[in-house]
């Protein structure tokens, strides 16, 4: 069953909010009338819509615009920090859902406003907080951490097969046959559905679920192997390239 969650923007455009989740938590199908920003600091949530799926790591964030019914999935301990915006506070605020690079100035700024008073005067501190993280949320770099949903049932079905066995030999033949297709049909109605080569959204796959699997302390070589890479040492330069840092330290830096 979907929910609404109401919300009171008559004070401020940017309500902050903080809330801890335990692994294994789930929020069912609910909408905002509002956009929103969760920032993890710790763990992963995966963010389902109708449109498709957004893993979002430690670090980074979730922009869900106003109206977008959605459900979350808790990997490991998430400590997540955000704010409600009022879809009216600016006129180009971003539209889609989307995995998001926060900046530190922006992290320090949700981590501020969880202080201030839900009433203020105009031209004080907490107004030049607020419309600071309005600039910010503007300026937000989007990540490649969103698994597109198909629309077709066949390629649907595909895409289910693909995360259940990541580690599968999915090439384009092989995934072909699974939906009836040759190769050249299946690679153009998944681009014309999802906007990414199969290629592409194998590899997303493939690194999304290693996310979620280290976000639990798998070890790294049983995480790399059952995903589908060659070996640790392929899957450590992936993610190294991807994320910045190797895999065994990302979850606990």
């Amino acid at each position: 069953m979907k929910q609404t969650f109401a919300l009171d923007f008559s004070h401020r455009a940017v309500i902050p909010y903080a809330h801890d989740y335990r692994h294994g938590e789930h929020e069912h199908w609910h909408t905002h009338p509002c956009d929103q920003l969760i920032h993890t600091l710790s763990g992963v949530i995966r963010v389902e819509t109708q449109q498709g799926i957004w893993i979002v790591p430690p670090g980074r964030g979730v922009w869900i615009p106003a109206q977008v019914s959605h459900a979350l999935r808790i990997d490991g301990e998430v400590q997540a920090r955000g704010v409600f915006v009022e879809p009216l506070a600016r006129a180009d605020l971003p539209v889609v859902c989307q995995v998001v690079r926060v900046s530190d100035l922006l992290r320090a700024l949700i981590l501020n406003a969880l202080e201030l008073p839900q009433t203020y005067q105009a031209g004080s501190r907490a107004e030049r907080i607020y419309e600071l993280i309005l600039d910010e949320i503007r300026l937000m770099n989007t990540l490649p951490f969103c698994l597109p949903e198909p629309t077709s049932a066949r390629l649907k079905q595909l895409c289910d097969a693909v995360r259940r066995d990541p580690a599968g030999e999915w090439t384009l033949e092989n995934a072909a046959r699974q939906v009836s297709m040759s190769g050249r049909t299946l690679s153009r109605h998944f681009y014309q559905q999802t906007g990414l080569q199969f290629s592409e959204w194998l590899r997303r796959a493939r690194l999304l679920a290693a996310l979620t699997r280290l976000a639990q302390g798998e070890p790294v070589t049983q995480v790399a192997l059952e995903c589908g890479y060659a070996n640790p040492s392929a899957f450590s330069a992936m993610f190294r390239r991807v994320m910045g840092v190797p895999p065994g330290d990302y979850f606990t830096s």
